[in-house]
């Protein structure tokens, strides 16, 4: 109850006609901000910091709340609108959301990612009150090999339900891990696939490989297919859901939060892995499991939910532990130490008016987020009337800026284009894309785990299961895997029997 007392505080700071204004822009500029490729909320955060020395830090935490959810929606929009996401949350989006609005439900896609948008970010929100102590002790007791089999899983199950085959999708993961590796060892200060090229000793940024493969990819393949297609405008749609439609998303955005929350307190990834789990989910427990990959709407509704909830659990690990888990958390991180400020146990108890009024700031920049985007859905969706050679030659202009602004060095804009052109020859052959994305994005990481794992074992292979966090991930694995050919052992004895009923009929 005394959490409660607090929240109310919160919000009483919060809502003050000045905070208010501070989080509305937040919003704006987050939303704005995300609908460019390549240039998250991270990034915006990052670029807004120095014009924050003259706020309060109240004001400025607020402003950086409403940018952060804001930014997470507005990668969907791209995601869904034109298959390029905003940032790597966003990535799963694209699946679902981009068939629909080719399908004409481009409005119906926004308006179901802003509705899980809000939801995900409630429940987390709420969760983040009520656990935050809860959260961060199981975030201090996971070690390396549950990190390792946490992404193991994201690995296996990611491939499992993407592509027309699981070996197309692990072909993709593979180039993904490829590209994941380029640069030094971080234990030997080995070179590897640097080519000699020093500017790629740090690696290649995330965020230039997604833009790559998604917006260039993406943009060269409709000018390879320009003359084919006929040209027509693709209609808006209509802004709101459907009966038929709130009752397939329901279920989805509330096992969303269940999801991403606990993601987001943990350095796993930050939103990717939940996300991707909660997509291979609703897939799962889906009636209409053939709609999946032609703009199933459960398959927006249910990430879209999980990573905004993994946003506010990002927070926990951020405020709790002073351990940020994302890009956004680590420059909030340093917002918090140019203000003098170091996030931990003794920021609730140092500065609790500050720490309560940006989680009452959250709830806040949800609800603004909710009621801004949902009638704008329309207006977003429009962007699919623009003729597609001004549209594509667009995004190839934003997706350039995005990538340059990463690094400011001109080999960016070359390593850009290559990585187009792998993304372009992946849709030709029939490769899905997304493996390759989160491969790159949790490979590096994965790698460090591993490696760290077998360290504390001596090189012993057992290192990798030796608790029973990783034992049970294992277990779903291994399920994952076999469930198709349990399937067909299950469903031959029934389809028998039928044959059989069906003689005796005779």
């Amino acid at each position: 109850m005394e959490s409660v007392g607090l929240l109310l505080d919160g919000f009483a700071t919060a809502l003050s006609p000045i905070n208010l204004l501070w989080a509305a822009i937040g919003v704006l500029l987050g939303t704005a901000i995300g609908v460019l490729p390549g240039i998250g909320p991270a990034m915006a955060v990052a670029l807004l910091l120095p014009v924050t020395f003259a706020l309060e830090p109240t004001a400025a935490f607020i402003m950086f709340a409403g940018i952060y959810f804001g930014g997470m929606f507005g990668g969907s929009t791209t995601s869904i609108l034109l298959n390029t996401p905003g940032e790597s949350a966003a990535v799963v989006a694209a699946i679902e959301g981009n068939p629909m609005a080719r399908k004409g439900r481009g409005s119906q896609a926004l308006a179901t990612a802003a509705i899980g948008h809000f939801i995900g970010a409630v429940v987390g929100i709420t969760l983040l009150v009520l656990l935050a102590p809860t959260i961060a002790d199981l975030a201090v007791n996971i070690g390396a090999p549950d990190f390792f089999a946490i992404m193991m899983l994201a690995f296996i199950a990611v491939t499992s339900v993407l592509g027309s085959s699981r070996i197309r999708g692990f072909a993709s993961l593979l180039i993904g891990l490829t590209i994941g590796i380029i640069g030094l060892d971080e234990m030997t200060g080995q070179q590897r696939l640097t080519f000699g090229i020093l500017h790629l000793s740090d690696g290649i940024d995330v965020v230039i490989v997604a833009v790559g493969l998604f917006a260039i990819g993406e943009s060269l393949w409709v000018a390879a297919h320009l003359r084919r297609s006929s040209g027509k405008p693709i209609p808006v749609g209509q802004p709101w859901l459907g009966a038929d439609d709130l009752r397939r998303t329901w279920k989805p955005w509330l096992r969303g939060p269940v999801i991403g929350f606990p993601f987001g307190a943990i350095p796993a990834g930050g939103a990717e892995i939940p996300t991707f789990l909660s997509y291979v989910t609703e897939k799962r427990l889906s009636k209409r499991r053939k709609e999946f990959g032609t703009g199933a709407i459960e398959g927006v509704a249910g990430p879209e939910s999980a990573a905004s909830a993994s946003a506010a659990g990002t927070m926990v690990s951020l405020l709790t532990l002073g351990l940020p888990t994302t890009a956004v958390a680590a420059v909030m991180l340093a917002a918090f130490q140019q203000y003098g400020l170091q996030p931990g146990p003794l920021l609730f108890q140092r500065e609790p008016d500050l720490v309560w009024a940006l989680i009452a700031s959250m709830f806040i920049g949800s609800v603004l987020l909710l009621v801004l985007n949902l009638p704008l859905a329309p207006v977003w969706a429009k962007l699919l009337q623009i003729p597609r050679p001004y549209l594509y030659a667009g995004i190839l202009f934003f997706a350039s800026v995005g990538a340059y602004a990463v690094g400011g060095q001109p080999l960016d804009l070359i390593v850009l284009f290559v990585i187009g052109a792998i993304g372009f020859a992946m849709r030709r052959y029939g490769l899905p894309v997304l493996p390759a994305i989160i491969a790159v994005i949790l490979g590096p990481s994965a790698e460090q785990q591993m490696r760290r794992a077998l360290q504390i074992s001596d090189g012993n292979v057992s290192g990798l299961v030796n608790t029973p966090f990783a034992i049970t991930v294992y277990v779903v694995i291994a399920l994952v895997l076999l469930w198709p050919v349990l399937f067909r052992l299950i469903r031959r004895p029934s389809t028998q029997d039928d044959a059989e009923r069906e003689r005796v009929d005779v």
